[in-house]
């Protein structure tokens, strides 16, 4: 990596997630289907729309691009759950969809992927232990 010093590497330093960016077709639905079923308040400005997560993580929904960013086709965030069956079932009664699982990935973590009925793919995770 570029920016060594003292012959040291200098390292990528992340403190958190702050955000995570969605690719839809229709950000203002999406992020309105989104917080009726986190229970939050629904936020725009343009075309981007977003909703502020209880656990400090903006959730922001944003128009699909078919070049760079198709819709679906973005990174998946995946949502730490304590119940993964729980909250598929919170989600499917919704209207979401389920795209994958559940799976067991490893003893003690299951994880399974949904996708909105506005085209927003999300993951949920659900594991014995903390991410670390």
């Amino acid at each position: 990596m570029d920016g060594a010093t003292g012959g040291e590497e200098e390292r990528l330093h992340l403190t958190g997630v702050r955000a995570v960016m969605v690719f839809c077709d229709d950000p203002e639905a999406s992020c309105a289907w989104w917080a009726r079923v986190v229970d939050v308040r629904p936020r725009r400005s343009g075309a981007f729309a977003w909703v502020d997560l209880p656990c400090g993580v903006e959730l922001g929904f944003h128009p699909a691009d078919p070049e760079k960013n198709p819709s679906g086709a973005s990174t998946v965030p995946y949502w730490s759950v304590p119940d993964l069956d729980a909250a598929l079932r919170v989600l499917v009664s919704a209207g979401a969809h389920r795209l994958r699982g559940p799976l067991e990935v490893e003893p003690g973590r299951r994880i399974a992927q949904v996708r909105g009925p506005h085209g927003a793919v999300m993951g949920l995770d659900e594991s014995d232990a903390a991410p670390g």
